[in-house]
């Protein structure tokens, strides 16, 4: 086989793997599009409670949480590849936590969590795509309930706006009440302070635990848009470099086709002479 025909075979495999990763890389671009409408409305929403929270927590100094002793990590990392050390960032940023167990979401962090000292306590799939969200989140609350009254409940995850960790108290919950020492009225509620607080914690958590979870999905999937970009421009760059490589090495074997029929032209036509 010639060099420029095992070139040609060598462009034709790099041509479907890059359409492979620009397919991978449109999906990726079609979830960061849809993630961040949901994640800027669900954003909305735990800050409407957290108003809320305020207004109550004004009137109602005694609702303030409490941490407690032994701390529970939810690591969010990703589903799946491409994403560069997006899993380690997070795992790394649990180094320095004495006996630290965690909850891992997401297959490809689950296998890089071996490689490392923490107690992974239960093991969760992450999302593919938006529409599993309730799924992970009725996963989330199964094992919250199984942990005890006791525990601290931190979220480790990407932050969209500062691109670093972000490790967010979740259980108890950090509602504060304003500075202010400002005597206020309290809010007229329907229900006792006591039961309407406890229902509103309940919202509180499941839009925290929502929020993050496109906080999370998103960061993956623009980290995954960014490599996969990379990965195709580069494919790009070697199938150009091999179409060229290919043209001299076909220029070249044309010549020396060229330099063999001239020569058997002229053997021909010095044995027709000498007859």
């Amino acid at each position: 086989m010639s060099q420029s025909h095992e070139l040609q075979l060598h462009i034709q495999q790099l041509e479907e793997i890059r359409s492979i990763l620009n397919a991978m890389k449109n999906l990726a671009l079609m979830a960061v599009h849809k993630l961040t409408q949901l994640q800027q409305l669900q954003s909305q929403v735990v800050e409407h409670i957290e108003d809320s929270s305020t207004v109550f927590l004004t009137a109602y100094p005694n609702f303030i949480g409490k941490s407690h002793r032994q701390t529970v990590y939810l690591v969010f990392g990703s589903e799946r590849g491409f994403c560069g050390d997006f899993n380690e960032i997070l795992l790394n940023s649990l180094e320095n936590k004495p006996d630290t167990k965690i909850i891992v979401i997401g297959n490809r962090c689950v296998s890089r969590s071996e490689s490392y000292t923490h107690t992974v306590i239960a093991s969760l799939n992450g999302i593919n795509v938006v529409e599993e969200s309730l799924s992970l989140l009725e996963q989330l609350m199964l094992q919250i309930n199984k942990l005890s009254n006791e525990n601290t409940l931190i979220a480790v995850y990407h932050d969209l706006n500062t691109n670093r960790v972000e490790h967010r108290q979740i259980i108890p919950h950090p509602l504060q009440p304003p500075q202010t020492k400002e005597e206020v009225s309290p809010p007229l509620l329907n229900l006792s302070a006591e039961l309407f607080f406890s229902k509103m914690l309940e919202q509180y958590l499941l839009a925290v635990l929502y929020e993050v979870i496109y906080i999370s999905s998103l960061s993956e999937n623009r980290r995954r848009l960014q490599h996969l970009e990379g990965a195709v421009k580069h494919l790009d760059e070697q199938t150009q470099k091999l179409h060229r490589k290919s043209q001299i090495h076909r220029q070249e074997e044309i010549t020396e086709e060229l330099e063999v029929i001239l020569l058997n032209t002229g053997f021909d036509d010095q044995i027709t002479s000498n007859l």
